[in-house]
């Protein structure tokens, strides 16, 4: 193949290989056959070598064109070059190719030209190249998604549509190098420096007032590494607030090269308090000495061997003058290894009470006011490992929802070494038993009864005890299909451990006379009331009807297309619903192949709302953590909802106007609205057959009444669909696996806005 330079690349002929200069972020190559005939239909692939001399090779792509010219849409993404400049991606051409164009980046770089090769291989080959690709793109040996992809090529091949399970996993390879494309790295290449500039240039932004807050950075030492060490040191005399004292306290180090060290830091600037006690006390007491040296208004916590951003004290500044009422700080945060590489970012939800329960998803950066941090005690001994995650549940006992503010922006770099908890938590068990009798103690103070457990993937589940066991409604609406509600009473029935209960089962319109028989039945059950709604199909409605008549406490709404699995489901929805801050209550669905149908609702996934980690395996951990663990999230979906009546009946129940879509979404919102947060569980399990009984909306009356349902959402709640308090403003809103967005939404802080703001958006 020839490769002719078309578009913003300068070449440079005096080396062997050409080296080219790119020029902008839309370099271009011809590319054409030394032979005349471009490739023909079929599956390649492309063995690509490149020779890095300055900047990064990003989202490589080809452009076909088949007779139409070439459009994003055609685009066929390549994988990145590894360290040795090689890359090999497969390529399938569907027709006959009239042009063929090669974009090596998207970031500026210079580089040379040292192979391009294109040869065709077998449909067999694809199919093994395409797993292996997508394991190189995940950097998994026991890469779900290709172990996945693989299994449902095997299913359609064994169905004889080889050609479909051979397109599946095209689009399964085509995501994982879209991943690869949109990675951490493009990220902060297109962004953070882009972000950086644009603040040092931003003269008309509010800023905090010219003495502003001093932050008082608490760092205990014990025999770092010296050049962790010095890493982090200087990352504090980098930063751009000058408004900051460093507090070391160095616990007993063995080695007299760390203390030295950290004398002559300390000798360098007079903002740096040094403390070198003479006994070993561990994390908590180290920490306490240097808060006890502490001057400044907020306290900061830093470990030895981490980094600050160099704009990390200037935000909290910022977001300390921007919510002044606010008394607790936190940012997102990434990790680095020892080679400098930045990995694995953080984008953390605001204020999520339950989620902290769980696991210490604060973490680092934070920043505390210091009378407050004075008040508690300061860390406690005894929780050495979770010292942290114990002083910040402490905080939150004092706090309000809006004195808890978090800054969307990675401000801390939270280094990876090999006995690092930032590597796995399991690498220190000490830390997750010191965490897991944090919470109990917690919940002691808080007045909650549970147990707290420890998952399997090392994090906590609280198992809350119920005081009281009050009746539970059940309402499953239905029409025919008698196989399918056959499935879901019967498994309610016989697989729920909780009691007492009463089945409404809301019959609209049934005409199958299987169905009717089965109503029939279900008439003389014990504990199952059968309700008639002769009506058009309108769930709210539906809805509405069987909660006016329900006799139980809480409300758990059901769709009847759904199958219990574990019998404690229903206890699990029940100890939250009965919480008096608890609104709306969700639990894990899977679909019966045992993927995730719902872990939760993202708000503006879409446009709407969407499902979070969708066709996840059962028992995947999700990001970070977040598909295995209870959360506060703001809505979760109709199909399994728990709430006390009591609450239901405070927002007026569900609107009616909604008859089909976004309905579920709309209530736990307007719960929101009156102050109260939803929750979602993934220790209620059961199966769903997603609208298996109503089918897809594929009419045009469906689609129209759909999109009208769609505009009522964002007329009702747009900036809230934009702005979920629950997700980050860093990841996309086109992507149900918590990718990152490209570009952010937004920098700006935020807390969790008060009911009455809520309802006046709302409105």
């Amino acid at each position: 193949m020839r490769l002719t330079p078309i578009n913003q690349l300068r070449p440079d002929a005096s080396s062997a290989h050409p080296r080219y200069q790119t020029q902008g972020e839309d370099p271009q190559f011809e590319v054409e056959s030394l032979q005349g005939e471009l490739p023909p239909p079929g599956w390649y692939l492309l063995d690509l070598r490149l020779g890095l001399d300055e900047g990064r090779i990003l989202a490589p792509c080809l452009y076909p064109d088949y007779g139409a010219g070439v459009s994003e849409a055609l685009r066929i993404a390549l994988a990145e070059p590894g360290r040795d400049g090689r890359s090999r991606s497969v390529v399938l051409f569907g027709t006959r190719l009239h042009r063929l164009r090669f974009d090596p980046s998207e970031s500026e770089a210079r580089f040379a030209l040292e192979g391009f090769r294109l040869r065709r291989i077998s449909r067999l080959r694809a199919v093994w190249e395409l797993m292996c690709g997508i394991q190189r793109a995940r950097r998994d040996v026991l890469c779900e998604d290709a172990v996945g992809a693989g299994l449902r090529f095997l299913r359609a091949a064994l169905r004889g549509r080889i050609a479909d399970g051979g397109k599946t996993l095209l689009q399964h390879y085509r995501r994982a190098l879209r991943h690869g494309a949109h990675s951490y790295p493009h990220w902060l290449s297109r962004y953070e420096r882009a972000a950086a500039a644009g603040a040092e240039a931003d003269t008309t932004a509010p800023a905090p007032a010219p003495a502003g807050p001093t932050i008082s950075i608490v760092l205990p030492v014990r025999d770092p590494p010296l050049p962790w060490l010095r890493r982090c040191l200087d990352s504090v005399l980098a930063q751009t607030w000058p408004h900051w004292q460093l507090c070391i306290a160095d616990d007993a180090s063995r080695s007299g090269a760390v203390r030295r060290l950290l004398r002559d830091y300390a000798a360098r600037d007079p903002r740096i308090a040094l403390r070198l006690r003479e006994n070993h006390g561990h994390i908590c007491e180290a920490s306490n000495s240097a808060i006890e040296m502490a001057t400044g208004s907020h306290i900061g916590f830093l470990d030895h061997d981490d980094e600050l951003a160099p704009q990390a004290l200037a935000e909290m500044a910022r977001a300390i003058a921007e919510h002044p009422q606010a008394r607790l700080f936190y940012s997102d945060e990434d990790k680095i290894d020892e080679s400098g590489r930045r990995f694995e970012p953080n984008f953390k939800p605001a204020w999520n009470p339950d989620l902290l329960r769980t696991q210490n998803y604060i973490c680092h950066f934070v920043a505390i006011e210091a009378a407050l941090v004075r008040e508690l005690g300061g860390l406690r001994a005894g929780f050495e490992g979770a010292q942290d995650h114990d002083l910040l549940l402490r905080c939150a006992e004092r706090l309000d929802d809006a004195q808890i503010v978090h800054i969307p922006q990675v401000l801390y770099h939270w280094r990876v070494l090999p006995e690092s908890t930032a590597l796995s938590g399991g690498a220190k068990p000490y830390a997750l038993e010191a965490g897991r009798r944090a919470v109990e103690e917690h919940h002691a103070r808080s007045g909650v009864r549970a147990r707290v457990e420890v998952t399997e993937h090392g994090y906590y589940r609280s198992v809350r005890s119920l005081r009281e066991r009050p009746l539970a409604s059940l309402i499953v609406p239905t029409r025919d299909r008698a196989g399918l509600l056959r499935t879901c009473v019967e498994s309610v029935l016989q697989r729920t451990a909780y009691r007492p209960l009463e089945l409404l089962v809301v019959d609209n319109g049934s005409s199958e006379p299987e169905a009717l028989r089965y109503l029939g039945e279900l008439r003389r059950r014990e504990h199952v009331r059968v309700l008639d709604w002769p009506h058009p199909f309108n769930f709210s409605a539906i809805v509405n009807h069987a909660a006016a008549q329900a006799r139980g406490e809480v409300l758990c709404l059901l769709n009847n297309d759904t199958e219990v699995i574990a019998s404690d489901w229903l206890d699990e929805l029940v100890s939250h619903a009965l919480r008096e801050d608890v609104g709306a209550v969700g639990g894990m669905l899977y679909y019966p192949g045992d993927t995730i149908q719902h872990a939760g609702v993202i708000l503006g996934i879409g446009g709407v709302a969407g499902h979070a980690h969708g066709h996840l395996r059962r028992g995947s951990n999700g990001y970070l953590g977040r598909a295995g663990v209870v959360q506060n999230l703001s809505a979760v979906t109709g199909a399994c909802l728990a709430l006390r009546r009591r609450v239901y009946a405070e927002v007026g129940g569900m609107d009616e106007t909604l008859a089909v879509a976004f309905n579920d979404i709309d209530l736990c919102l307007r719960l929101h609205a009156r102050g109260y947060r939803n929750v979602w569980t993934p220790h209620a399990e059961l199966y769903h057959h997603e609208s298996a009984s109503r089918g897809p909306e594929d009419t045009p009356e469906k689609r129209e009444r759909f999109l009208g349902e769609t505009a009522i959402m964002l007329r009702r709640w747009g900036e809230l669909l934009r702005n979920d308090p629950a997700y980050n403003p860093n990841l996309s809103l086109d992507s149900l696996h918590f990718d990152l967005a490209f570009p952010p939404r937004s920098r700006a802080s935020r807390a969790i806005a008060t009911s009455s703001h809520i309802r006046a958006v709302a409105e």
